[in-house]
């Protein structure tokens, strides 16, 4: 038997974790991309082999896994303020000393999880508009076999990314407007 615990973040609290934010892209900024991006990579090969995971934790590492995936894919392109988000997410989701310790047994990633439901929340966009990219990318590839040009592949998908880029740029616009943010 599972029990929900449920609390709402105030704006004070949401000012904290994006402080904590603030800060890791202030690293991101200094630091080298690669080395951040190995650095999540075995986090979360650890925090996998980690007994027990809290459930909690378990089913964000396929949302972790995804950010990966949109900041190695150089056919997406992801705009540099996205990146450092990301990065800074990985940064200080990769610190084992951050505001609660990680290796303190159960509650040690809550801290981490919030950092990266926001960080999920402000690229909810942007993510979309990835998963959009590779269905297109999958489907063009599906359709057209090896003996398409490699210049009109580029061309297609370079279009179909644009147009993607451009609605998720509108959409994350509309979603600050609106102080949803």
């Amino acid at each position: 038997m599972g029990l929900r615990l449920s609390f709402e973040l105030s704006d004070r609290d949401l000012r904290f974790f994006r402080n904590a934010l603030k800060k890791s892209r202030d690293v991101v900024r200094s630091a080298d991309e690669s080395e951040i991006v190995d650095a999540i990579r075995g986090v979360i090969e650890d925090i996998r082999k980690s007994e027990p995971l809290p459930d909690f934790v378990a089913t964000r590492l396929p949302e972790l896994e995804s950010m990966l995936q949109m900041l190695a894919d150089d056919e997406w392109q992801l705009p540099v303020a996205d990146r450092e988000r990301i990065l800074a997410a990985f940064v200080y989701f990769g610190d084992p000393e951050d505001i609660l310790p990680d290796d303190i047994p159960v509650i040690g990633y809550l801290d981490d999880v919030i950092i990266l439901e926001l960080v999920a929340r402000e690229l909810q966009h942007v993510r979309e508009a990835y998963e959009d990219y590779c269905r297109y990318r999958e489907e063009f590839d599906g359709e057209h076999d090896d003996s398409i040009d490699a210049a009109i592949r580029r061309d297609r998908l370079d279009r179909r990314r644009q147009q993607l880029h451009q609605r998720m740029r509108r959409r994350t616009a509309r979603f600050r407007k609106a102080d949803i943010w």
